[in-house]
């Protein structure tokens, strides 16, 4: 039973007072909200002192867990040389070797503030390089908050004919819908005649490898890449999520893809404010200040707080981490067994839902057939799946109501407890909607 200290529900009041975007656990409970007090490892206390195995992890920075060593340390030691400087420091210099070093298309690195920096970013430099507007997303793919990735995102409902796109948020000017050519993911027949169409109107194509939790078709993103090729169209990989997660060379490792450019940073962020944009040498060197000099076509990209010291310093202590042997197969290890523990409880309930993803990151669908693209998730009960999330909340077990976020440091014991809350869960869900 989850009790709420007084102190807790007056800060719960006061978040609501102060922040009109509160972040919260999407929930239908308001006795379900809390407020963080710490976290460590794989687990998260609320300020009630309530715990929780967590697979929220922060939406996936957290591969190795909350308050890493290899953080903590690098956070103890770095910020004594200052914090940010705007001039570029030798932490930055050794984070963009390493990318370099592990990401297939990378010949040159910028680094920012978020994820939305750096697919605004990887936009705007492709546009300067093809000398073209219009970008092609895929309907339900998520690339942060900038106007352009606002539209025709996850939280779109209608299904306007393909190309067309939706704004998912009021205040995207109107002068940008038509900017924003859509295309249905894993369907590479409509999305290369859409891209055959439309080559000589666009700037680049960004996707998602692994969009939310649906896999690539065998040979969809190998499609994908051969029509941009023949048309001289950069491709973007938005690896915000699945780099440094799939791997030391992210979804382009996994897959075989190389794209133009990419956006990664989430995993090996720490929970800092990091945002990491690479690629091809002559995209990439468009952001070179020099050109604007030489009078040739240039693109700015700076941040005051780009290439800061502390978040680049534990950006390479952590792929650091990555790189020693075990990593990844302790992380996949974890998540085929979470994953298995879920495709259990659901069986044994009888409730009708799948599960997609990989090991590392993957999603309940309360529909028969897991879904493959945006349209088909919508076969999905939504209630069912944000009631899910609840009840596993009262169970001790945190995830957001759209995936799990798994981590290397999640132990038997919660591999084990968190099986069994699925299991309570889903037979509980099962009573109420049958």
């Amino acid at each position: 039973m989850i009790e709420r200290t007084d102190e807790e529900r007056a800060l719960i009041a006061e978040a609501e007072r102060l922040f009109p975007t509160q972040t919260r656990c999407l929930t239908f409970d308001p006795e379900l909200n809390f407020c963080v007090g710490k976290a460590k490892g794989s687990h998260i206390w609320d300020v009630s002192g309530n715990e929780y195995i967590d697979y929220l992890l922060g939406s996936g920075p957290h591969v190795l867990g909350h308050a890493h060593p290899a953080v903590l340390e690098a956070l103890r030691t770095v910020p004594e040389g200052g914090t940010s400087h705007l001039v570029i420091n030798e932490h930055a210099v050794k984070l963009g070797q390493k990318i370099i070093e592990h990401i297939p298309c990378a010949e040159m690195v910028s680094l920012h503030s978020s994820g939305s920096e750096a697919t605004f970013f990887a936009m705007r430099l492709a546009r300067v390089y093809r000398k073209r507007d219009k970008i092609l997303k895929f309907e339900g793919a998520y690339h942060g908050m900038n106007d352009y990735a606002m539209m025709s995102n996850q939280w779109t409902m209608g299904a306007p004919p393909y190309p067309n796109a939706a704004p998912n948020t009021h205040g995207i000017p109107k002068a940008l819908h038509d900017q924003v050519l859509i295309a249905p993911y894993n369907d590479l027949d409509a999305t290369a005649a859409i891209i055959s169409e439309h080559r000589d109107e666009l700037a680049g194509v960004i996707i998602e490898p692994i969009q939310r939790t649906f896999e690539p078709r065998p040979g969809f993103l190998q499609g994908v890449r051969e029509v941009t090729t023949n048309f001289d169209i950069p491709l973007i990989f938005d690896e915000v999520v699945t780099g440094f997660r799939l791997g030391l060379g992210g979804a382009q490792g996994l897959y075989g893809v190389t794209p133009d450019l990419c956006a990664t940073g989430k995993a090996i962020s720490g929970g800092l404010p990091l945002g990491v944009l690479c690629g091809r040498e002559d995209i990439m060197s468009i952001a070179n200040p020099k050109r604007r000099l030489q009078m040739l076509p240039f693109s700015m990209q700076t941040g005051t707080f780009s290439s800061n010291p502390v978040c680049a310093s534990v950006a390479v202590a952590l792929i650091e981490e990555f790189e020693k042997p075990g990593t990844y197969e302790r992380l996949e290890e974890v998540g085929m067994r979470v994953r298995r523990g879920l495709q259990d409880a659901i069986t044994l309930s009888g409730i009708e839902a799948s599960v997609s993803g990989v090991p590392s990151v993957f999603e309940i669908w309360f529909c028969k057939d897991a879904p493959y693209d945006h349209r088909s998730s919508r076969a999905s009960d939504f209630y069912k799946s944000v009631r899910f999330s609840d009840l596993l909340l009262q169970l001790g077990v945190l995830k957001a109501a759209e995936k799990f976020f798994i981590s290397a440091v999640h132990t038997d014991e919660d591999i084990a407890r968190t099986s069994e809350a699925f299991q309570i869960a889903l037979e509980q869900l099962a009573k109420e909607v049958a």
